[in-house]
């Protein structure tokens, strides 16, 4: 099922900024989707028009099978904005006090989850100390456990490891595979490319309000699918007709069938041809990236 179904998305700014150009994309349940795209793509719009921060100059489709601007849809939605501020003078725990308030969790339900989510994101010991002391690192976790203390449906996080050191990214990734887990639709916006690979089960890559790509990584890199076969010495006069690419001592077949693959090892062996390594190959999601860009900028070019 659609948790998030939208259809021709636009908003232009005055002066005739347009900052979403026709944007479609669905995210389904128990899914994470990950919106990438560079700065001022319109990533951060296209949420925004979500949780009814901003209205689109036009819309279609639907947010928890409510239409775009159903404000009571998303008390079942947990949001995480970019530069999100707490109160200073607050504690950590007053802060998930004042935020479950705010989302209607009654006060026993609300102190419980609020001391569970602080150990979940890595925070215990720091209950009682002021957002002040908090480095940049604390407070995106902080923001995190302040998304979930409703116990979401949707967990709309925009840029979630932004000032996080490497091993809290780490272990952000890990709750994000456990909110899955629990059927929970987890919509990531963010600029690191390879934290977005590691976890994302579908991707939509935005340049320039537009949207340019959108699917499974599998199947957005398939074309690029390969083996390369390294070879020590000379290689054979037969490989050019036989191999899609010769580079070097490098030998390189598209496709993911194993059985052509074995046939080729064999025909090598047969000839005393030396293998160094095989290795299967694909796109990265950051060569996806790059060729949404080029695409944007020069249309005539091969996607």
């Amino acid at each position: 099922m659609a948790v998030i179904d939208i259809h021709g998305v636009e908003k232009t700014y005055k002066g005739k900024i347009h900052a979403l150009r026709g944007v479609s994309l669905e995210v389904h349940d128990g899914e994470i989707f990950g919106l990438l795209g560079p700065n001022g793509a319109g990533k951060s719009t296209l949420v925004k028009i979500l949780m009814t921060v901003i209205n689109a100059s036009k819309v279609s489709g639907t947010f928890l099978g409510h239409p775009i601007g159903h404000r009571p849809s998303l008390k079942k939605v947990g949001y995480l904005p970019e530069h999100h501020k707490f109160p200073q003078y607050l504690t950590a725990i007053q802060v998930l006090q004042f935020y479950g308030a705010l989302s209607k969790v009654p006060k026993p339900i609300r102190t419980k989850r609020a001391y569970a989510l602080l150990e979940r994101l890595g925070l215990t010991g720091w209950e009682k100390k002021k957002v002040s002391t908090f480095s940049k690192g604390m407070r995106q976790r902080l923001g995190i456990a302040i998304a979930l203390i409703n116990d979401p449906d949707v967990v709309v996080l925009d840029e979630p490891t932004d000032g996080v050191d490497p091993v809290g990214r780490r272990e952000i990734r890990d709750l994000l595979a456990e909110l899955k887990t629990e059927g929970k639709a987890v919509f990531l916006n963010s600029h690191l490319l390879s934290e977005l690979e590691m976890v994302c089960d579908r991707v939509a890559i935005m340049v320039k309000g537009q949207m340019t790509m959108q699917g499974t990584i599998d199947e957005l890199t398939r074309e690029s699918t390969r083996f390369e076969i390294n070879v020590k010495g000379e290689v054979p006069d037969w490989a050019e007709q036989t191999f899609d690419d010769v580079r070097g001592t490098t030998l390189v077949k598209h496709g993911d069938d194993t059985s052509q693959l074995q046939s080729l090892i064999d025909q090598l062996r047969a000839t005393n041809v030396t293998i160094s390594s095989i290795e299967p190959k694909r796109e990265s999601l950051e060569d996806l990236f790059m060729r949404a860009v080029d695409y944007i900028d020069n249309p005539g070019s091969v996607r």
